[in-house]
């Protein structure tokens, strides 16, 4: 892992030291638009090509029904049960509470404002099936989603090389009273679910972390077609901020555990001194090459970098600008920096805390924004799969209260319909 000295580093070189997941030559866009374009026109047809084309796999039709995905859960074994529905269990709990109603607010006597919430009635989930199948991400995406009350849940994966899914993806999916899934991946199951195709409905919005084709349909789709997308998730990464009273081997442990998400995946440690870096570098050595995904987590690995920083205030200033998806504090000082926190997706506090908790079971969700959508996105909640409508009612009294405030604002503004709206409401004559 390449190492920089934080103090020696300027504005630009940081600016460009952060940024990741970059299309320059607009070539991921360019196969993407024409996966799109295809699906558009094809629809059923273009999903069985791409599945001989990518998955390598002939399908003969693109769904799995109930009694297919009950058979293939039969290979689940009672410990893999359990674990799984610990996870749904805990899951469950943190996000049921986000469930709230909210309080009518009197905003003057005679005018009461609120919110409710509405379920979003058809959201499409995006489960990758690449080099790792990930039933996690089912248990993250639709346990909010059946909170919310979505009247529709569509699930796309890709198909295995036998033409299913896996039995854990299966069982997730019994689990969650969801009775088909979509054999489709990558670009192609974004388009699919966005415009719609013979057998696979359009949604109102879709949910989903994928590699960056995956990421760049979902961008595109957004600005495109009235399907919303909950935020542009691509390739996982991972920043660990170090002192002296962090444990290396946790340290290593932790980034190669992002490591092995896939090629494009980040591993950044951030720590107050060399001493830190080479400790937890020779034990990123000494983990790596014990690891079955060993070849995909080293290149990951190739593909990240240490900083080390003055203080962990210049190793937290440093993680804001990069605004990581994952940021873990591995220090018993957490207390004293969690305040200056600006951009992250999920953080892990102190040394007993690995990301991987979250990842599973501790009960966050794991769907969370990367490559600097930090800045500006929060990982998906039941929040992501509802709309919050406000409504108003106006009393006699409060029409009067309100009445000349409006009238002034309107008249100011040129709108006289906008003013005769209430004017003619507040005369003597109305009922």
């Amino acid at each position: 892992m390449k190492t920089y000295n934080y103090s020696e580093l300027s504005s630009t070189e940081i600016q460009k030291l952060v940024q990741r997941n970059v299309d320059p030559a607009n070539e991921i866009r360019t196969i993407v638009e024409d996966v799109i374009a295809n699906v558009l026109q094809h629809g059923d047809s273009a999903l069985f090509d791409y599945a001989l084309k990518f998955d390598k796999v002939e399908l003969n039709k693109l769904y799995l029904d109930k009694a297919e995905l009950e058979e293939i859960a039969k290979a689940i074994s009672a410990d893999q049960k359990t674990a799984l529905e610990t996870a749904y269990s805990n899951i469950y709990k943190f996000h049921q509470t986000q469930l709230k109603t909210e309080d009518k607010v009197e905003t003057m006597p005679g005018v009461t404002c609120w919110r409710e919430l509405r379920p979003i009635e058809k959201v499409g989930l995006y489960i990758p099936g690449g080099s790792a199948v990930l039933p996690s991400t089912f248990l993250m995406l639709g346990i909010p989603a059946r909170i919310a009350g979505c009247h529709e849940i569509v699930v796309c994966s890709p198909p295995q090389k036998n033409g299913k899914v896996n039995a854990f993806i299966a069982y997730v999916a019994l689990m969650l009273g969801i009775d088909k899934i979509y054999l489709a991946g990558g670009s192609q199951a974004i388009a699919a679910m966005a415009y719609g195709t013979a057998s696979i409905p359009k949604v109102d919005k879709i949910f989903g972390p994928g590699n960056q084709f995956v990421t760049k349909a979902k961008t595109i789709i957004q600005s495109t077609t009235t399907t919303a997308i909950d935020m542009p998730a691509g390739p996982s990464e991972v920043l660990v901020i170090a002192d002296e009273t962090a444990i290396p081997a946790y340290i290593a442990a932790d980034l190669l555990a992002q490591a092995e998400h896939g090629i494009d995946s980040q591993a950044v440690l951030v720590c107050t001194s060399a001493d830190i870096a080479q400790k937890a570098i020779a034990e990123v050595e000494k983990q790596l090459p014990v690891l079955p995904r060993a070849e995909i987590a080293k290149l990951a690995i190739d593909n990240s970098y240490v900083v080390i920083a003055g203080s962990l205030s210049e190793a937290m200033a440093f993680s804001n600008q990069y605004a990581p998806e994952h940021l873990i504090l591995a220090t018993h000082s957490w207390e004293q920096i969690t305040g200056s926190i600006i951009n992250a997706g999920s953080v892990f506090l102190g040394n007993l805390t690995p990301e991987s908790a979250g990842d599973y079971a501790s009960g966050t969700n794991h769907t969370l924004p990367t490559s600097s959508y930090a800045r500006a996105y929060s990982g998906v909640s039941v929040d992501s799969f509802v709309k919050k409508i406000t409504f108003q009612h106006i009393t006699r009294e409060g029409i009067n209260n309100i009445g000349h405030t409006v009238e002034v604002l309107a008249e100011l503004e040129g709108l006289h319909a906008h003013r005769n709206a209430v004017s003619v409401r507040m005369s003597p004559s109305t009922p």
